[in-house]
């Protein structure tokens, strides 16, 4: 099962897969330009694809809890 995971003495403690220096925004960015799951586990073989579902779902459940204020018109 992958783990996300924060240390401070790792990217300045942004969330990251656990065992790597790759973290959470760096995946949706490849994600977000095109990038499929596949081309990602070619390109970082270390990572798996539960690693990247897990970064996926890390994201999700961090932008759930956001409040979005909507800006006086």
């Amino acid at each position: 099962m992958s783990e996300i995971v924060f240390n401070p003495k790792i990217l300045g403690g942004k969330p990251v897969i656990k065992g790597t220096r790759i973290s959470v925004d760096f995946i949706l960015e490849l994600l977000s330009s095109g990038m499929s799951v596949d081309d990602i586990i070619r390109e970082y073989p270390h990572l798996k694809r539960q690693d990247i579902l897990a970064a996926l779902n890390y994201a999700a459940k961090a932008i759930k809890k956001e409040e979005i204020i909507s800006p006086l018109k």
